[in-house]
């Protein structure tokens, strides 16, 4: 497979080998995070029968049914919902699948349109919306989120030491004047943290104030089971992760799942149905991106491959 084949405009898929390698086995696989579909052709390229595409973010959808306008609808379905809540597309309700890939976060288009508001680019809106089904704006979220709100996403999603001053600072500036722009919370994360403070601490905290924005941790922890229930037997769920928080649940529900009893080691008695696994870890450590990868994909630097298999 040549590297890079698979990238449009709109976004670059990271480990596309690797996902090929995968699901290319299935027979139909659901792409739970289409993005502009570079996952999804190579999966039909590689000979998949049917590949059903979901994405909550209505630009990525666009971009999706244009480039595959040729492809059959026996080959290739698109839905705009979002993975967290395959029940309410109803035209998946029965469906299910050989192969479930999610590919998380968001795409190079989502952040490189400065109008979506996902970059520190200068000016840029506050937004970080992916789709309608998000109620509030990144701008509404640190206008309106109390302090204690604040300090736990600064905190649990941005890994930030600082996370308390940080909160602080966001709601005495918002005092005098709104977050509008990134300019704003840029100002105040620099206030916080120094002036030296640069790209990787920004990255950092509008990571985190996304991630709260689409409650995407939340999203990835109700819907794990239900995708994990949604695989024919053998059927095998794929998760690309680039956030600690998104790979640490991943790694443990998968753990949780092959396990035969759950219970604490030191247990005195089995107490959670001693039932059989439900299936096997495929990937023992999570599968990163190699160098040539990373040097014309930035981005996959901080991609984690995790699959599962379950049982037959």
């Amino acid at each position: 497979m040549m590297l890079h084949q698979w990238d449009t405009e709109y976004h670059a898929p990271a480990l596309v080998g690797d996902v090929v390698e995968l699901l290319s086995g299935g027979t139909v696989v659901l792409d739970g995070t289409l993005g502009g579909g570079g996952h999804s052709a190579a999966l039909l390229d590689a000979g998949v029968s049917r590949v059903i595409g979901v994405d909550r973010d209505p630009d990525a959808l666009a971009a999706a049914k244009a480039r595959f306008a040729q492809q059959p609808p026996e080959r290739f379905a698109a839905y705009q919902g979002n993975y967290a809540d395959l029940g309410a597309i109803a035209a998946l309700s029965d469906l299910r699948f050989t192969g479930i890939l999610l590919d998380l976060g968001i795409s190079s288009h989502q952040i490189d349109d400065a109008s979506r508001g996902f970059s520190f680019r200068e000016g840029a809106p506050l937004d970080m919306r992916m789709g309608g089904d998000s109620p509030r704006t990144a701008a509404a979220l640190l206008n309106e989120a109390d302090e204690d709100e604040l300090f736990k996403i600064f905190r649990d999603y941005g890994d930030e030491p600082r996370a308390g001053r940080l909160a602080r600072e966001v709601v005495r500036r918002r005092e005098t004047k709104p977050f509008v722009t990134s300019d704003d919370f840029v100002g105040a994360i620099r206030a916080t943290l120094g002036a030296r403070s640069g790209a990787p601490e920004f990255a950092r905290l509008f990571q985190a104030a996304r991630i709260a924005v689409n409650d995407e941790l939340a999203g990835i922890a109700r819907a794990l089971p239900d995708l994990r229930d949604r695989l024919a037997p053998g059927g095998i769920l794929a998760i690309i992760a680039y956030h600690s928080g998104e790979d640490r649940l991943v790694k443990h529900a998968f753990r949780a799942w092959s396990e035969d009893c759950i219970c604490p080691p030191k247990h005195p008695m089995c107490t959670c149905g001693g039932g059989r696994s439900l299936g096997t870890v495929i990937t023992k450590r999570a599968i990163t991106a190699l160098p040539a990868e990373t040097a014309h994909n930035p981005r996959a630097r901080s991609a984690r491959l995790r699959a599962w298999q379950r049982a037959r």
